[in-house]
């Protein structure tokens, strides 16, 4: 129960975005719950990896460059879901950190 409350807290914020970053496009329900999906799916068996490979720069950063990966893989997800298109790489990052910051409090929920 709490997976499919985080799940849906994480869509919620993918729905908002277009209203609060002007380069991003959702076009409805169905495809931010498929990034959702592959959002987490990504995290969970790819994030490890990148975190081990970026440790380095990550530490010089202080944990910033982890928002700059994170924005690189939605901005990736944009490439190949249809329904949703992230135009550059700042509208990216912007919505990498709302997400985040989503999933942080539904994780605190």
């Amino acid at each position: 129960m709490k997976f499919i409350i985080r799940l849906l807290i994480v869509v919620l914020a993918i729905m908002a975005l277009p209203y609060i970053i002007s380069g991003i496009v959702v076009a409805g329900f169905y495809p931010a719950l498929i990034v959702a999906i592959i959002l987490g799916l990504i995290n969970l068996v790819v994030r490890p990896f990148i975190s081990l490979i970026t440790l380095p720069v990550n530490i010089l950063t202080l944990g910033l460059f982890g928002l700059v990966v994170n924005g690189l893989i939605l901005w990736f997800i944009g490439t190949f879901v249809e329904g949703f298109s992230v135009s550059g790489f700042f509208a990216a990052v912007l919505g990498a950190l709302i997400v985040s910051v989503a999933n942080w409090l539904a994780s605190k929920i």
